[in-house]
């Protein structure tokens, strides 16, 4: 499994100052105090956040990580413009060698000198997946469950999340193997019944897969993944995750403000599903092996089918902000504490002494400025090549 540590070298110490809350970082921690000779990033008229997460990123900057999964660590470094401090690289449903490729290059880690927004391991979106709620997958590429094709699977080797449907054969069952091997599991691209979905959280699957899509409607005698999501009142499925794209395509305004009440914070779950169209001028792209075209901040294919979005996770916390009127730290803790605890790494998502020092620091429209990843700034909007 990669270590983030080797990308950033000797431990750094810094000192935020002059934004909306001073932040000590030593050996690449976050600290009471620094010493007094500490370099200072002037943070002046900013607002300091603990480094953002996004749980799906299937590309930016033109690169597709199910084509070409080779460059994961440059659409990590990529991603740093964007605010993000870590990431889940998305492969979707492909050609098996994609997986295996995806894996070589995130255990290898990073190139000499490379410095970005850390990935957190790979999250397999597919194969097995309902052919019905396939959305833009390939259906030549789906599978159904079975244990020779997970061969390998396991946190330790990288693969941090998978997304299943659940009430295909044999899903259960590899749902509990994965589970066991430490993989956290989410129900997507499903056309489960509301009972599939207890029995997938009773194998151990924590979360959903853009709630809302590629899954059924909520009916009045099936509330399916959408209603046990927000409305189950089991203990274990009220302590469901959902991840939610709020790029102002993939869900109307008023559903967005429905699924909050519901969830709050500590369930809602807000990702991006960007894709390589996000920093892409509009038009024809690819995503995967298929053509797709940008445009308006969505990715579709030929046909119109959403295909994810161009929209950064930062776009999607404003909009989040704006359209359900919830408090920014509200907003702010569905890409911070949500993701890292949903992973299960207490390390990040807050500013606390003794943990991780990742910042977002952004302006009074929410923009990200300066992107700090364990101590060391790696994204500087306004130009500033080094701290004071």
């Amino acid at each position: 499994m990669y270590d983030d540590e080797p990308m950033t070298g000797p431990k750094p110490d810094l000192l935020v100052r002059g934004g909306s809350r001073d932040v000590a970082i030593a050996g690449g921690l976050v600290a009471p105090t620094v010493p007094g000779d500490t370099p200072v990033l002037d943070a002046s008229g900013l607002t300091v956040l603990p480094g953002v997460i996004d749980l799906q990123v299937n590309g930016v900057a033109g690169i597709d990580l199910t084509a070409e999964p080779a460059r994961l660590w440059e659409a990590g470094a990529a991603l740093a413009s964007y605010g993000v401090t870590a990431w889940l690289p998305t492969v979707i449903t492909s050609d098996p060698d994609a997986r295996d490729l995806a894996l070589e290059t995130y255990a290898a880690g990073p190139p000499a000198g490379w410095r970005g927004s850390a990935p957190l391991g790979l999250h397999f979106e597919g194969p097995f997946i309902a052919p019905a709620r396939k959305g833009a997958h390939p259906e030549q590429w789906l599978r159904l469950p079975s244990p020779e094709l997970v061969e390998g699977w396991s946190r330790d080797a990288g693969v941090l999340m998978a997304t299943v449907a659940p009430e295909l054969p044999g899903a259960i069952e590899l749902v509990r193997e994965l589970v066991g091997r430490g993989v956290r599991v989410a129900i997507g691209h499903t056309d489960a019944t509301a009972d599939d979905v207890v029995a997938a959280v009773d194998a151990g699957a924590t979360s959903l897969t853009h709630l809302g899509n590629a899954m059924p409607p909520m009916l009045a005698r099936e509330p399916g993944p959408v209603g046990v999501a927000l409305g189950g009142t089991r203990p274990d499925v009220t302590r469901l995750v959902a991840g939610v794209i709020v790029d102002g395509h993939h869900l109307h305004p008023d559903v967005v403000t429905a699924m909050w009440r519901a969830l709050g914070p500590s369930r809602f779950l807000t990702v991006s599903d960007t894709t390589a169209g996000l920093g892409l001028p509009e038009g024809r792209a690819r995503l995967g092996d298929q053509e797709v075209v940008v445009s308006a901040g969505t990715v579709r294919l030929v046909d119109g089918t959403l295909a994810g979005s161009a929209a950064g996770v930062m776009d999607c916390l404003r909009l989040l902000h704006a359209t359900t009127g919830c408090s920014l730290e509200e907003a702010v803790a569905t890409v911070t504490t949500t993701p890292a605890d949903l992973v299960g790494d207490p390390t990040r998502g807050r500013l606390e002494p003794g943990l991780r020092g990742d910042l977002t620091l952004v302006d009074a429209d929410l923009q990200p400025v300066v992107t700090v990843v364990g101590g060391r700034v790696v994204h500087d909007r306004r130009g500033r090549e080094e701290v004071c």
